[in-house]
């Protein structure tokens, strides 16, 4: 039954003022119930009036009851938990795990998380969520390869986010990169830019189809003779190489479409670093809308990805996939939308010379 670790009354603590155990008869004994009865209104059961069902939470308020989760996975034979992994670098993660909670909560479901840092990498991120018996898995941000995909979707339902899957089974929840991508593009010609460059994100999840849609997008535009990737990596670090490259050059590019908005706030750091003004002398647009985007001293242009959708779409295909395993493979694509902020504006030559016709 459902019975956990608990502060408990003074007189009833044993040794060196360690707490024991608050159970179901603890509870029973103060609210002058049976234990079968506490059990039924813990569990939200129908068969206790309003003032017996307010008197046994009370008393089991007063007493630091809490139920507990692993005798409750026991007794039901499910856990109804969904293991998430995450990295904690990335701001577009933490805002994903706020959006899972209330979903996964209004399906029934408890969130566990697992992060993936320095020394502890996917596979060990994956086994504590597989061996607390998650029934299913969501992955943030995971480069794992279609071999390790397929062999995770054998032992539980497992969703990817932030890009295709390219695995049987496994269901993959992202943003329309091509979208994303060609509506920052356009915004930038569209103020009269044409060197445009990109600075990618690696290895990171979605840095393919990025930096393939830039291409494309540039080449719709007629500007395939403009098109500049410099390798980057999802973070601010890229970011200040990327900028410390670019202030090195006679003649850079006048705007740049960054991996993600931790790499344009690195960007942005090295370019006023070296008296580069942003963005009258150069534009920079980021990719996620993370909450430090809309902080007043950066204000940065970006492509936001709606977390809530993702999020709900992600927990929900993981839930549906619970419940009908035979499902095929899921790609669901999400639409961006571009926010524009105070970090882009025509290019500075433009500037001049609508200057000097007026």
């Amino acid at each position: 039954m459902s019975e956990q670790l608990g502060p408990r009354p003074a007189a009833r603590q044993a040794g060196a003022g360690r707490a024991q155990r608050v159970t179901m008869a603890d509870v029973a004994a103060k609210a002058g119930v049976s234990r079968t009865l506490v059990s039924l209104i813990l569990r939200d059961q129908p068969g206790a009036g309003a003032a017996t069902r307010d008197r046994v939470l009370r008393a089991a308020d007063e007493l630091g009851y809490r139920p507990d989760s692993a005798a409750q996975m026991l007794a039901r034979g499910r856990s109804r938990t969904l293991g998430v992994m995450l990295d904690l670098d990335q701001p577009f993660h933490a805002e994903m795990v706020k959006a899972v909670y209330p979903i996964a909560e209004r399906l029934g479901y408890d969130v566990l998380l697992s992060a993936v840092a320095p020394g502890r990498d996917e596979r060990r991120a994956l086994g504590a969520l597989l061996g607390h018996r998650c029934e299913a898995l969501v992955l943030l941000g995971s480069d794992a390869d279609a071999r390790l995909l397929a062999s995770l979707a054998e032992s539980a339902p497992t969703v990817v986010v932030g890009r295709k899957a390219g695995a049987p089974g496994v269901d993959s929840v992202r943003t329309a990169e091509t979208k994303g991508v060609r509506q920052a593009v356009d915004h930038l010609v569209e103020l009269g830019h044409r060197r445009i460059v990109h600075i990618d994100g690696g290895k990171g999840p979605g840095s393919s189809d990025r930096r393939s849609a830039y291409r494309a997008a540039m080449r719709r535009r007629g500007l395939a003779e403009e098109v500049r990737v410099i390798p980057g990596a999802h973070d601010e670090d890229a970011g200040i190489a990327a900028g410390t490259l670019l202030l090195g050059e006679e003649s850079p590019p006048t705007a740049v479409l960054a991996a993600n908005d931790r790499c344009a706030l690195g960007l942005m750091h090295a370019l006023r670093g070296g008296r580069v003004e942003v963005p009258g002398e150069v534009s920079v647009v980021g990719y996620d809308d993370s909450h430090l985007s809309h902080l007043s001293h950066i204000n940065l242009t970006t492509v936001r990805q709606d977390t809530e959708s993702i999020a709900e779409q992600a927990v929900r295909c993981a839930v549906e996939r619970l419940e009908h395993a035979a499902l095929p493979g899921r790609d669901v694509a999400l639409d961006p939308k571009l926010i524009v902020r105070a970090t882009t504006a025509p290019p500075r030559r433009n500037l001049l010379i609508e200057a000097s016709t007026n």
